[in-house]
């Protein structure tokens, strides 16, 4: 095991200033709005559910609002300050016609009335969800191929013209590049994972020649256009039109924000999936501080995945490949690491989560290792490793883990449908079932109830687990086809989740089993989810992972009358 600390050099990047900040959009009212205006088209006259969103020239800040039942968008005037836009829309089949630019002068409204046009390229706008709605094929073949889009997105793959043998060999190529890998920065595994179990050789060329022959069945290999119809997803209506986001884009594309998580002061950290980078976005200045974060085996894929706070709010992190978690100190802007021990520190080791939120009790932080499938924990003082096997190989994927109140240590594993608990004084473990088998239970929070929120990644589904009285809780999403990943719980009681595969943010109820559904102004691939809860109301936080940005959305109307749940 290692123990280091690192002083840091900080890059530091200057955005455009957010006008207004945090500043709430209910409390504007009596200011006319900056930019206001109508969206529609030939075939539906007034359309509702139209993000528009305004990027000022030389910002990289943009401000989105969405059109009401009559059309109507407004850009309160708070959130732009005078100058030149850039104005563009996201509406699934729909195109504004012609380029939109416009100006915004202190103390007046501008009128914008937008016309859109039936989009020539309906394959370009379709969010991963839509594609697997569009493929034929059964449940398992689609199954097959949502990991590709961990790295991409469907739309590539849809335009090869690969037949199925050539196919066999992208497939195999792509086996040997980690998650943390996409099309801006590409990165080579060292080593298989472990936990599993051995690999069988002729069931893995089998599986590949299975999935390359359904892929060769979706693309363009048999020529174009595709054999199948493009199905979309309905634009947002009612409350999930009533929101406001702000996206800030990211210094260098190869930025992939896999975490973002926001502290007391309004300041919102995020690590780059793919790069020792840690980063600090101040949301009034639009300022962002890069901090560059030790590496611990240079031979190995770079990246961190799991980015909490401690009792302190200094920032832990989940170095993946690296083999071994760091803790940054936000008065002195230093970098604490600890390496995993030798005996535990093979080419396979990937620490993906780390869990300080309850260090405090007793001075132990909880990590996971997604290369062996088990649990491990941190005693800080000494800077010893104990292990926690949770299941006999092979296991399945062991892949969160969450303290309690008590730091007792909460894991999830994706590779099956279990919610685990370790005493945090006897090593004692204990499992319990979700009532909806292979759920697939991936990341989540614990609430100050202790209840436990996740994701239940492989049964469409929210679910929680009452630590205290040992109950399930499970919700279907609104819209099949979301997958959620990570689950967070706000300050009023509501839920938050993201859909991995279509750009949706659900908000839950869970009194009433009643959602909320926002479409997000960019492609986001979702991952990790958070809401601050120190603003009025609440702001939900996501980072675009493919898309080097981080996104704020804003609900307008602190209290929602969400839509039934999909059953």
């Amino acid at each position: 095991m290692r123990s280091s600390c690192t002083l840091n050099i900080a890059v530091v990047f200057v955005a455009a200033l957010a006008s207004g900040g945090v500043d709430r959009v209910r409390a504007q009212a009596p200011q006319p709005p900056a930019i206001a205006g109508q969206v529609s088209s030939a075939e539906e006259g007034p359309m509702e559910g139209v993000l528009v969103s305004a990027k000022k020239t030389g910002s990289t800040i943009t401000t989105t609002v969405v059109s009401d039942r009559q059309g109507r968008f407004r850009f309160p005037a708070s959130r732009l300050e005078p100058g030149s836009y850039a104005v563009r829309v996201r509406a699934t089949g729909w195109d504004l016609e012609g380029a939109s630019a416009v100006d915004v002068a202190a103390g007046k409204t501008t009128t914008l009335d937008l016309k859109l046009q039936k989009t020539r390229d309906l394959a370009a706008q379709l969010t991963n969800a839509e594609w697997l709605a569009s493929f034929p094929g059964t449940d398992a073949q689609k199954a097959s191929i949502r990991g590709c889009t961990h790295c991409h997105t469907l739309e590539r793959v849809a335009r090869t013209k690969y037949t199925a043998d050539q196919l066999v060999k992208v497939i195999e190529r792509m086996s040997t590049y980690p998650q943390l890998s996409f099309p801006m920065k590409i990165q080579k595994l060292v080593a298989p994972r472990i936990g599993g179990g051995p690999d069988n050789p002729e069931q893995r060329l089998a599986a590949w020649r299975r999935q390359a022959e359904y892929l060769a069945t979706i693309n363009l290999s048999g020529g174009a256009p595709w054999s199948y119809p493009l199905k979309t997803l309905p634009r947002p209506s009612g409350k999930a039109t009533e929101a406001i986001y702000t996206t800030y884009d990211l210094p260098q594309r190869t930025r992939q924000p896999h975490d973002v998580v926001v502290d007391s002061k309004g300041l919102a950290w995020y690590a780059s999936f793919g790069e020792q980078i840690l980063g600090k976005l101040d949301t009034r200045s639009g300022k962002i501080t890069e901090y560059t974060i030790p590496t611990l085996k240079p031979s190995a894929p770079t990246g961190i995945l799991g980015v909490r706070f401690d009792e302190d709010e200094n920032i832990w992190l989940g170095m993946q490949f690296q083999g071994g978690i760091a803790k940054f100190d936000r008065k002195t802007e230093t970098f604490q690491t600890w390496s995993l021990p030798p005996a535990l520190n093979g080419p396979h080791v990937q620490i993906n989560q780390v869990g300080p939120g309850r260090s405090h009790v007793d001075g132990k932080v909880w990590l996971q290792d997604a290369g062996t499938y088990t649990v491990l924990r941190l005693d800080i003082a000494s800077g010893t490793f104990e292990v926690f096997e949770p299941y006999k190989i092979p296991r399945p994927n062991v892949y969160d883990v969450i303290p309690d109140s008590h730091n007792n240590g909460w894991f999830l594993a994706l590779g099956a449908q279990d919610v685990g608990r370790i005493d945090a004084k006897t090593g004692a473990i204990k499992i319990f079932k979700t009532p909806t088998a292979r759920s697939g239970p991936r990341r989540g929070m614990m609430d100050a109830q202790d209840r436990l929120w996740f994701g239940e990644n492989n049964a469409d589904r929210i679910g929680m687990f009452d630590t205290r009285s040992e109950e399930f809780r499970e919700w279907s999403v609104p819209t099949s086809g979301a997958w959620p990943y990570d689950v967070t719980a706000d300050r009023n009681g509501d839920v938050w989740s993201g859909g991995e595969y279509n750009d949706r943010i659900n908000r839950l109820d869970p009194k009433t089993g009643g959602f909320v559904e926002y479409f997000l102004p960019v492609p986001t691939n979702v991952r990790r989810v958070f809401v601050d809860n120190q603003t009025t109301p609440v702001a939900f936080w996501v980072g675009a992972n493919h898309s080097a940005a981080i996104v704020r959305l804003e609900p307008i109307d602190a209290v929602s009358a969400p839509t039934a749940a999909r059953q």
